[in-house]
């Protein structure tokens, strides 16, 4: 199982198109949800929220800017050894105050897609092809180039 958990929802309809597409595409390989909580300019508030949905069981991993770094390929191949060993991975995408200390603590380990900053609709988006794109990988299916 893959879990999706993040503060807030999406309101573009562009966005929540792209999302459902991934989800969709992955479920082809992985039973996949995505599990939202409200954001709250209180980071304390939101991760509260977000700890009524974490469980600690789970091998939970917090987006985060100062994260290790993958490429594509280095990615699918920790997906697939992570997954060797647990059955439900975790990624936790916090709201437009990032994650409090206390759920980066509870996390397993922290990646990140680099120094730039987006729109947390959109990271969703490129998260979910990013994992969509690992299993492509790990299947050794035409996707990647």
């Amino acid at each position: 199982m893959i879990k999706i958990i993040c503060v807030g929802k999406i309101k573009e309809n562009y966005l929540n198109e792209l999302i459902d597409d991934y989800l969709k595409r992955i479920s082809k390989y992985h039973k996949i949800e995505i599990i939202e909580v409200k954001d709250n300019d209180n980071l304390k508030i939101e991760a509260d929220n977000l700890l009524k949905v974490i469980n600690p069981k789970d091998y939970n991993i917090a987006l985060c800017l100062d994260g290790k770094n993958f490429d594509s390929v280095d990615l699918a191949r920790h997906i697939d050894n992570l997954f060797t060993y647990n059955s439900t991975l975790s990624f936790i995408i916090g709201g437009s105050n990032g994650l409090s200390d206390d759920i980066i603590k509870m996390c397993k380990e922290k990646i990140s897609f680099g120094s730039l900053t987006f729109p947390h609709g959109l990271f969703r988006g490129i998260l979910l092809e990013q994992i969509y794109r690992s299993f492509k990988i790990n299947n050794n299916e035409c996707y990647h180039k």
